[in-house]
């Protein structure tokens, strides 16, 4: 086997790995990513604030009219009692009666508004709650999906580090340090092929003489461009 071939087979073996490994990777992060959840979690703590203050809010309103309604019950049978004789203190008692019946409406109004402030607190805390549902359900069935997937990447990754120890044994070593190098300067590619007369990694166009020495079985040859080692069938 050519050296070339060698180095070649070993590359392809490589560039899988890297992928894989890059994958791995990239499951990890997504897998430990809970940036959503918390978010949406987040939002449900904040909305059951917003609601229970609005029910507080509501509480106190109804709270209050309940109380004028009191007053105004109190003022109104002192004022039909029939105890009260003098004019001037019936006029003061209606006056009274009056004026509790206006702040009566206004009280009402806050409650309405309370009210109104809380049904619209119940629907964001709703929708804060179908929202962490959905998020729940996605992420669960995300996360299976990339668990296989991941599952299924560690056996490969195994399965190639055993060939890659296998394309490793007939290579000298000192060229494998020069791939060594070369994959580390490269961004790990190391070995390419030449295709209609160019090395397939840069574009270069090769010499004749360079060409038909990339066939060499016995010797290797690098681009004189991006410095790779080239490989023609």
């Amino acid at each position: 086997m050519s050296a070339s071939l060698g180095l070649y087979r070993l590359q392809l073996v490589d560039s899988r790995l890297d992928e894989i490994r890059a994958r791995l990777d990239e499951i990890r992060q997504i897998l430990e990513n809970d940036v959503e959840l918390r978010r949406a979690k987040k939002r449900v703590t904040e909305t059951e604030a917003t609601l229970k203050l609005a029910r507080h809010s509501q509480d106190q309103a109804e709270a209050e009219v309940n109380k004028q309604k009191v007053k105004i019950e109190q003022s109104e049978a002192n004022l039909y009692s029939g105890n009260v004789k003098n004019p001037k203190e019936l006029q003061d008692l209606q006056n009274e009666v009056a004026a509790l019946k206006r702040h009566l409406a206004t009280l009402e109004d806050r409650q309405l508004e309370a009210m109104l402030e809380e049904e619209t607190a119940e629907q964001a805390n709703q929708a804060s709650l179908d929202k962490l549902e959905q998020v729940k359900a996605r992420l669960a069935e995300q996360n299976q999906t990339l668990t296989t997937e991941q599952a299924d990447l560690n056996k490969e990754l195994e399965r190639f580090e055993a060939e890659r120890q296998a394309a490793l044994a007939p290579l000298d070593p000192g060229l494998l340090t020069v791939y060594d190098e070369l994959r580390q300067q490269k961004r790990g590619l190391a070995v390419t092929t030449v295709a209609e007369g160019a090395c397939s990694a840069c574009g270069t166009t090769l010499t004749p003489a360079l060409n038909q020495n990339a066939r060499s079985t016995s010797q290797i040859y690098n681009c004189s461009t991006c410095g790779r080692i080239l490989f023609s069938n």
